[in-house]
């Protein structure tokens, strides 16, 4: 089982960024997705900056796959987007299906990232048709989706050409807008936004007026209130054909996650992954409410 980290989702200053990277270097991860998903106003890093990222990370023994944006607005961001699946160098996850048709077109591999709508066997069969070698699995399937997926797949005969990675750990991205409610929680245009993100390197909380957590906001991107913890869940991830599991980073704690999970699955024990709680939610995967908790 490969132990993934997604891209970074919220909005870091360019040096916490490199310290991450740097840091991740060492630790014992398989593939790691680098890039802006979310808004095209995030310019910290440059594609070049990413690319000088990505070539560290791979002389240090990781994959590196670049990640695209998930919903693009203007003829300037679709032109950034050619770049980047045109990099020549590194794999690319399409969180849009406008990366999908020109990595098709150009007869290039990818990655389907969680945003792509692919629910059945017979979507993924179109994928793999087009050049797809990984998706990961949308946030919002059960286990038991899942399962039946990958037995539809198996009868298609096309199980063998692709591999799975679900999201396992961090806020899940839920959905996406042309506004930016970061901005609007300011009183502040999107055109304005002051780079509010930047205030918030774990997004921005929005409460019930019950006081109970529902979303996380992250500029056009709402994101689950709770964490998702996937983790203990390995064994049976592993036991229906999960090929990697994917930690979302966040600024503080990554590093010690992964290691966590790591030894976990070196030992065959779960004695020192951080436990479901109910301050996480775990429900998508039992096919409930994806903000409940099942303590399993």
């Amino acid at each position: 089982m490969e132990i993934t980290l997604g891209p970074v989702l919220t909005f870091w200053k360019k040096q916490a960024v490199l310290d991450f990277y740097r840091e991740a270097e060492g630790w014992p991860v398989d593939r790691i997705y680098l890039g802006e998903t979310v808004c095209a106003k995030r310019r910290e890093l440059r594609l070049d900056d990413w690319l000088t990222i990505a070539r560290s990370l791979t002389a240090a023994g990781k994959e590196v796959v670049l990640s695209t944006l998930t919903l693009l607005e203007a003829a300037s961001e679709l032109a950034s987007l050619r770049k980047i699946c045109g990099n020549g160098d590194f794999l690319v996850e399409a969180n849009d299906v406008g990366a999908i048709q020109f990595l098709s077109e150009a007869r290039l591999p990818f990655v389907a990232g969680p945003a792509i709508n692919i629910y059945n066997a017979y979507t993924l069969r179109e994928m793999v048709d087009a050049g797809m070698q990984r998706w990961v699995m949308p946030v919002e399937l059960s286990g038991e989706a899942l399962a039946a997926i990958l037995a539809q797949s198996e009868a298609l005969g096309i199980r063998e050409k692709f591999t799975t990675e679900v999201f396992s750990y961090g806020y899940l991205p839920l959905a996406w807008s042309a506004r930016c409610f970061t901005a609007r929680a300011y009183d502040l245009f999107k055109d304005d936004c002051q780079f509010r993100c930047l205030d918030h390197p774990d997004g921005l909380a929005v409460f019930s007026q019950e006081g109970e957590r529902l979303f996380t906001l992250n500029g056009i991107q709402t994101q689950s209130g709770l964490c998702s913890n996937l983790l203990p869940q390995w064994q049976n991830m592993a036991a229906i054909g999960v090929d990697a599991m994917r930690i979302s980073p966040r600024e503080t704690g990554t590093g010690e996650l992964v290691m966590q999970l790591r030894e976990s699955m070196d030992t065959m024990s779960s004695d020192r992954l951080p436990l479901q709680s109910m301050d996480q939610c775990n429900g998508y995967w039992f096919g409930q409410a994806g903000m409940t908790s099942t303590l399993s």
